[in-house]
């Protein structure tokens, strides 16, 4: 995210429908990369989202549609283990509620 405020935004809006359990804003830090043939760095804000494997198409959906970037760093990572209580949890507020 390009700044602390967006990244905040972002992250209320993902637990508030659901889509993830947790979102830590992350720390800014400086991105060095190349887009569209160019060298460039920034300024940015990482977002780490926890949520379950059945939700990502829903939450891949709505960061494409809410994010600033034309193309928003959005990678998963697969849960090999975890402690259970967390997990639990974790399954239960990425639930739809009726």
């Amino acid at each position: 995210m390009p700044d602390p405020e967006s990244a905040r935004d972002l992250a209320r809006k993902l637990v508030e429908a659901r889509l993830a359990a947790c979102v830590n804003v992350m720390s800014p830090c400086r991105s060095i990369y190349r887009w569209q043939g160019e060298l460039n760095e920034d300024g940015e804000i990482p977002l780490f989202i926890k949520t379950s494997a059945e939700n990502y198409d829903r939450l891949e959906a709505f960061v494409r549609e809410n994010h600033p970037y034309e193309l928003p760093e959005l990678v998963a990572m697969n849960i090999t283990r975890g402690l259970p209580g967390y997990l639990a949890w974790l399954a239960e507020e990425t639930t739809e509620q009726p």
